[in-house]
């Protein structure tokens, strides 16, 4: 096996040298015909054209002595003729067109009818100049035996008759149409006549409608041919909104019923589909008694003999179910209701034991259909919900939404993730039943239906975490443990794919995620992915993307460490990154926080970092920083960023010194050309900056209260770590205090008899100091009492003011005191008291207590 292998690997013998040798021959031999092919002398002789002819004079010679392509391209030059020089066209080149269109072949009549329409949309003539001239030759092209090129002047004929005049259609359209119908013309005449008349009924009144129209229109609905009975059918829903209801009732609709049970399923198709489209001109009992029992008898057959219909029935299922509620008895409307879910789900339960070819390729056709009316029962979801009632959705649909959701087609999915913000707003607050499909379709393996859903991502999201009446932080905090890896998943997916519009489309929708979970999560979750994108990304829109989404994600971001270390990065891996690629991201990351931020945050953060770009190696970041200076000169304010100015006018200075390269050398004095033009804004408001810097006050004012949020969060957590300590503390200080002031009392009754009342009235305010002090500290060390400077007072005041005796006032005053120098004390270390007049007051107090101490050691010796 080994020798065989190598010898017919590595054949290097003369046979087979001379075999080579012979194929590049023979390839050369099929070279020659195509040298052969080229143009002759003579034939490039007769396409040249003389270089001194007019336009019109070069029109008219090609038209009559020059090749078939050289007319076509006349014939397409035809509306810039018309606009350059009318009056000669219509007299020399359209003649000699009207001479070569009855002998052209198919590109030339294809080519002239697209240009007669443009001529009649650009109105470069008057309509009356128009009918005149051009009408005849579409006419006369109508009935042309090539059915493209037919369907073309017809489609140019349709449009002309929504501009002509009344009289003009009724001689040159209406007269003629009269002999076309008629059943001894042609098959292609009578077709066409069929369409003319459904675009006549709303150009006539009613009456001549119905003296002129609707005899054809009858002779036409009972055409020999099906294919003109089908064209007819189809054409009665035009001629209905033209002849109004009481016509429509008395004529169209016994045509309509007698076309429902038409052998040909074409034309049963056509009148089902007009029956639909026509049922708001239909009354309660023309909807029950005909309407009603002819959409039974198509749903009946639909599965049994006549599936030809059971995809129109399908698309058409949820307007019709709507149209026709009013009149539906609970059994009907179950009996709908059932009929959809078991669309909903066919083909899913079939299986196919065969293996005959024949019967494999009408299982694939019958797939094909069936796939067919799922996806149509998809599109008609949101129909099918107003049909039940959202309230019901839970107990009727869900089912067969989840069966949809997990289809195993792709046009399906692709069809419910289309519809899925239309199901939300329809279920509103019921919205998180259907949150698992969300996840579910955010995780598929198709990116189509990634793409659809995304579409309307933030919608979405927005309502399935805020939206509805009984929703708030509950439904948020259970949706959010599932989205958020869905969402993580999807982007990963899309970023590994090669389609990048999909996933520029969802970078772009992640913009929303600030609305909807909190700063902490996009911070670990999405905020530092964005960055890696920005920085190995090798599509521009996807990095450009990526950029925007991560500044919104800054400017909502609620720590200042975590913004801090963002900016940082910005700085340190794009504006001063080894790659010129990464220097030039940053500069579009900058131009997105002057549109996100304010402007005293960019020149903060920002300002200096982008001027160092002026002296950056690559001269494709210079050349784009100088196109980014106007914008970064409008975000200074004067006298403000007076400095940051003189350093913008240093960097240009340097440019125009010491630029070398001549590209961005004209662009850098294009720009101070620009920014001499520029006008700069002041600290205070002027008349011409007024909205801007509004907006720019409204933006900075957002960005104060964040760190204010911020402020509040860290104090708020720092008070709480706090009142857990300073409550045990208080506990066990009241425990002591109660037996010390148990002690004093007795001592104080024994050495000073008879004062029995001083000590009762002393007790009762002892206990109203004691409550007193500990109602004090715990204002003073609570986080919602803004002005804690105040409370001391307070209780200074109502301690040195109360009525009891001499003695009984004294003991209190120190017992008072030694409880509160504990607290304050205590407390002094864990800085609980910010404010140095609150320590003034305390200093105060204390002085006051310890000369109350000595007048009562003074007093107890005594």
């Amino acid at each position: 096996m080994h020798p065989i292998i190598f010898f017919s690997k590595m054949d290097f013998s003369q046979s087979n040298l001379f075999g080579y040798i012979e194929d590049l021959q023979e390839l050369t031999i099929i070279e020659r015909p195509v040298r052969r092919s080229l143009k002759t002398p003579e034939e490039i002789e007769r396409l040249t054209v003389d270089e001194e002819l007019s336009d019109i004079e070069r029109a008219v010679y090609l038209l009559s002595s020059g090749q078939d392509i050289q007319g076509t391209s006349v014939v397409a030059n035809l509306p810039v003729l018309m606009r350059q020089n009318p009056a000669e066209t219509l007299r020399r080149v359209l003649p000699k067109i009207r001479e070569v269109l009855h002998v052209a072949g198919v590109e030339m009549q294809l080519t002239a009818a697209v240009s007669f329409l443009t001529v009649l949309q650009e109105e470069s003539v008057s309509i009356h100049t128009y009918s005149h001239s051009f009408l005849h030759i579409i006419l006369q092209h109508l009935e042309h035996r090539d059915a493209g090129v037919s369907n073309a002047w017809l489609e140019t004929l349709l449009a002309v008759i929504e501009a002509l005049p009344k009289e003009t259609i009724r001689h040159e359209i209406l007269n003629p149409l009269v002999s076309k119908a008629q059943l001894s013309q042609t098959l292609q005449s009578r077709l066409v006549s069929c369409k003319i008349m459904g675009k006549l009924a709303n150009k006539f009144e009613a009456h001549i409608i119905k003296r002129e129209i609707l005899p054809l229109v009858k002779s036409l609905c009972q055409d020999v041919e099906y294919e003109v009975r089908t064209c007819m059918c189809r054409q009665l829903e035009h001629i209905a909104q033209g002849i109004g209801t009481e016509l429509t009732k008395t004529v169209v609709l016994p045509e309509l019923v007698e076309l429902a049970r038409d052998e040909g399923s074409s034309v049963r198709l056509a009148a089902f589909e007009t029956l639909v489209n026509l049922l708001d001109m239909f009354d309660a009992d023309d909807r029950s008694q005909t309407v009603l029992p002819l959409v039974k008898s198509f749903c009946e057959k639909s599965f049994k003999a006549d599936e030809s219909i059971l995809v129109s029935l399908s698309f058409h299922l949820g307007k019709l179910c709507n149209g026709l509620y009013g009149i539906f008895t609970p059994e009907q409307h179950l009996r709908f209701l059932e009929f959809y879910k078991k669309l909903s789900t066919l083909g899913l339960q079939q299986e196919n034991g065969h293996n005959d070819n024949q019967l494999q390729l009408q299982t694939l056709e019958q797939e094909k259909k069936y796939i067919s009316v799922r996806k149509n029962c998809a599109y008609n979801f949101p129909a099918m919900i107003v049909f039940v009632d959202p309230k019901n959705f839970h107990l009727e649909l869900y089912s067969i939404f989840f069966c949809l959701c997990h289809d195993p087609e792709v046009p399906v999915r692709y069809t419910m993730a289309i519809s899925f913000y239309e199901v939300a707003k329809l279920l509103n607050s019921g919205v998180y039943a259907i949150h698992k499909e969300l996840v579910t379709l955010l995780q598929d393996e198709s990116l189509e239906v990634l793409d659809a859903l995304v579409g309307h991502l933030p919608e979405i999201l927005e309502l399935m975490t805020n939206g509805g009446e009984n929703s708030g932080s509950e439904s948020k905090l259970l949706s959010i443990p599932d989205l958020i890896p869905a969402l993580t998943t999807a982007e990963q997916r899309a970023a590994t794919s090669l389609k990048w519009r999909t996933h520029e489309k969802l970078l772009q929708k992640y913009a929303c995620l600030p609305h909807i979970i909190s700063s902490d999560q996009i911070y670990y979750r999405f905020l530092h992915r964005m960055l890696t994108i920005i920085l190995t990304n090798n599509v521009l829109p996807v990095q450009k993307a990526a950029a925007r989404t991560l500044c919104v994600y800054l400017r909502y971001n609620r720590k200042q460490e975590q913004r801090h270390e963002v900016i940082q990065k910005l700085i340190e891996q794009l504006g001063q990154g080894k790659s010129y690629w990464n220097r030039l991201r940053f500069l579009d990351t900058c131009e997105f926080i002057m549109e996100l931020f304010s402007k005293s945050f960019f020149c903060k953060y920002f300002f200096l970092p982008v001027l160092e770009l002026t002296h950056d190696p690559v001269a494709n970041v210079r050349m784009k920083l100088c196109y980014l200076l106007p914008k970064v000169k409008s975000t200074l304010k004067i006298p403000t960023d007076k400095h940051l100015l003189q350093q913008l006018e240093l960097c240009i200075r340097k440019l125009l010194c010491q630029e070398k390269d001549k590209d961005v050398l004209t662009i850098v004095k294009r720009t101070v050309l620009e920014l001499d033009r520029m006008e700069i804004s002041v600290d205070a408001f002027q008349k011409r900056f007024y909205e801007n810097d509004l907006l720019d006050q409204e933006k900075e004012r957002q960005e104060h209260l964040l760190l204010e949020m911020e402020q509040l969060e860290k104090e708020k957590q720092q008070n709480e770590g706090r009142s857990t300590n300073i409550n045990d503390k208080m506990f066990e200080k009241k425990r002591r205090d109660s037996k010390t002031s148990s002690v004093l009392a007795k001592s104080i009754t024994l050495s000073v008899p008879g004062s029995s009342s001083g000590t009762s009235g002393g007790k009762d305010d002892k206990k109203s100091k004691l409550v007193r002090s500990q109602s004090f500290s715990t204002q003073a060390l609570h986080p919602k009492y803004s002005n804690i400077d105040k409370c001391p007072n307070k209780s200074s005041a109502t301690g040195y003011t109360s009525s009891v005796s001499g003695m009984g006032k004294s003991c209190m005053l120190s017992f008072s005191d030694d409880s509160f120098r504990a607290h304050s004390t205590g407390n002094s270390g864990n800085a609980a008291f910010p404010s140095s007049s609150s320590r003034n007051l305390f200093n105060s107090a204390d002085q006051k207590n310890n000369g109350n101490k000595e007048s009562q050691s003074r007093k107890m010796s005594m």
